[in-house]
């Protein structure tokens, strides 16, 4: 039903002469990788979409391009996003391209192509560089499964949660992270993945200063305690090879769950919260449930 529908809609949009938004890559550092294709594409659609425009217009002066620039960002992409959707619905086509890399990925060019979907509109990449896959083909790692995890939260506890849903991945592992952030995260790596995980850390790719190291996790944690992290690291971690852990049988009461997630720890408020997400149900009712047992 929804492929008919969404079949209907590209239809009613191709009728009504829409554009087509294309989905570029630039360079993660060497200007040299830019495609044929995505240059001579670039000069010729009459609006692009960037991520920070004075960036792009670097790379567009380097090529001698003087498209008109719009600026789509995570800060305005609900505002901007409709208006390029109107763009597109007048007729006229559009390139979204992202600091570097494949618009999409990490940044809000996802939204945009899912908005261009949901009103019909054609939605056709123009591929090239991409940081992840770039660092992944170099590790020295299994290259055939892999999890793409990017940025990890800002918080420790958000950041736990999320190793805590890949440390059994039988994939190899993708993160992206900032030179600032470096050794804080990979302290979490080591802690919540184990520190005899092997990795490969790729920082700078493409750029003069281009260098992969590889190693456990410990390795790689000793090695930049004592030496400060430079430039943006692609970290590629070795998926599980252990026995995995049995999943433990959840109660499905909720005062049962509660008192069991309580004595692991959490307080009587965050186990009603992870109580009610874990059941499926609202928070309301777990407190009908412990109120009633409480009686």
């Amino acid at each position: 039903m929804e492929q008919e529908q969404q079949e209907k809609m590209e239809q009613k949009a191709r009728q009504q002469g829409a554009g087509t938004l294309y989905l570029c890559a630039t360079p993660i550092g060497n200007l040299e990788d830019m495609t044929y294709r995505a240059v001579r594409m670039l000069g010729e659609v009459p609006l692009i979409a960037a991520e920070d425009t004075r960036h792009t217009r670097q790379l567009l002066t380097h090529f001698d391009i003087h498209t008109k620039l719009t600026s789509y960002h995570e800060h305005n992409k609900f505002t901007k996003g409709p208006e390029l959707i109107e763009w597109l619905l007048s007729g006229q086509d559009l390139i979204c391209v992202s600091d570097a890399g494949l618009p999409g990925i990490c940044d809000p060019g996802s939204h945009l192509a899912e908005l261009a979907i949901k009103a019909g509109i054609r939605v056709s990449p123009l591929p090239g560089c991409n940081a992840g896959l770039s660092a992944l083909i170099c590790s020295g790692l299994d290259t055939t499964r892999f999890t793409f995890v990017g940025f990890l939260p800002k918080t420790a506890k958000k950041q736990q949660e999320v190793l805590s849903e890949v440390k059994n991945h039988r994939e190899t592992l993708i993160f992206y992270e900032a030179p600032h952030h470096l050794k804080a995260t990979l302290r979490q790596l080591a802690a919540m993945l184990g520190g005899t995980r092997r990795a490969a850390f790729g920082r700078e790719l493409t750029k003069k200063f281009e260098e992969f190291r590889r190693g456990t996790l410990q390795d790689l944690l000793n090695f930049y305690e004592e030496n400060e992290p430079r430039g943006e690291y692609v970290l590629i971690v070795e998926g599980f090879k252990g026995e995995a852990e049995p999943s433990q049988e959840l109660p499905a009461d909720p005062v049962e769950l509660c008192k069991m997630l309580m004595e692991d720890g959490l307080s009587k408020k965050e186990a009603m919260r992870e109580a009610a997400k874990k059941l499926g149900i609202s928070r309301r009712d777990v407190y009908a449930a412990l109120l009633t047992a409480e009686k």
